[in-house]
């Protein structure tokens, strides 16, 4: 259950003035906008980052190297990373090293609901594919569910989960299967999200084609809210975009953003005025 991948970039600007009035309307811009704000190395150097990809047969090197890709971002900020990868992502390793992260990304297969592979089964839907055990290959893959998420990950509090190129996971079909209905790619959307919106994260986005670079950018480097991240995406279009309030998960505000009809590739899910200061 995966897909194929595309690219995407990020910004940065500051500001200083020299009056009293210079001062207020920088300070205006500044909270429109949610222009950047940098952190320091020391509050940079707190945050933890793990990084897992699961078995997806053929294109587990690619992935890993989208992974890689993002660690050495989020280490270029200062951040401490710990990267999982298949053929040795085990339930245990990854369990081990989730609890207390403050960003969480994970690259794999996805295994959401509504599906063609009923009954939905809250131990193997919505939540990860990893290796059903250690150093046999890509292909040895089991899901756990977002039943595992609830009772056994706690991030840290405010924490940010990246899903990127997951089937499901931002309401999006298998590449073989048709395309779904809106109903459907809510449902798949909500759903995705609410296993890992009881581990503390606050925030859940979705990107099952793009890459993720432009989300570190801006939780690192700028003072956004988490919708306002969404919407800086290079591949974003507005064209068909839609937001819902989740069913799952009382407070949680949704939005996807099609690039065509039941062309559902980019979701978020969570708290989204959270900001990336509140975040950090």
């Amino acid at each position: 259950m995966t897909l194929r991948l595309f690219r995407s970039g990020a910004q940065r600007a500051s500001g200083r003035s020299g009056g009293l009035r210079v001062q207020v309307l920088a300070a205006t811009m500044l909270a429109v906008a949610g222009l950047s704000v940098v952190p320091s190395a020391a509050s940079a150097a707190t945050m933890k980052v793990v990084i897992v990809v699961g078995p997806v047969e053929s294109m587990t090197s690619t992935y890993i190297s989208d992974a890689t890709a993002l660690a050495r971002q989020a280490r270029s900020y200062g951040a401490a990373v710990t990267e999982i990868y298949s053929p040795r992502a085990t339930w245990s390793r990854v369990r081990s090293a989730a609890q207390g992260a403050n960003l969480f990304i994970y690259l794999g297969h996805g295994n959401g609901w509504p599906s063609p592979y009923a009954p939905f089964r809250s131990t193997s839907k919505d939540g990860l594919g990893l290796n059903a055990t250690s150093g046999n290959g890509n292909s040895n893959t089991k899901y756990y569910g977002e039943y595992y998420l609830i009772h056994y990950i706690r991030l840290a509090p405010n924490a940010v989960v990246i899903l990127n190129h997951l089937c499901y996971s931002a309401g999006n079909s298998e590449s073989w299967q048709p395309n779904p209905t809106k109903s459907v790619a809510r449902q798949r959307i909500d759903n995705y999200g609410a296993g890992f919106l009881r581990t503390n994260a606050r925030v859940v986005f979705a990107e099952a084609r793009n890459t993720a670079g432009y989300i570190l950018y801006s939780l690192f480097r700028t003072n956004r809210t988490m919708r306002q991240i969404f919407w800086s995406s290079s591949r974003a279009t507005h064209s068909y975009a839609f937001s819902f309030t989740s069913s799952r998960t009382s407070g949680m505000t949704a939005i996807s953003d099609p690039y065509a009809p039941s062309r559902y590739y980019r979701s978020v899910i969570g708290k989204l005025d959270m900001s990336a200061a509140t975040w950090r």
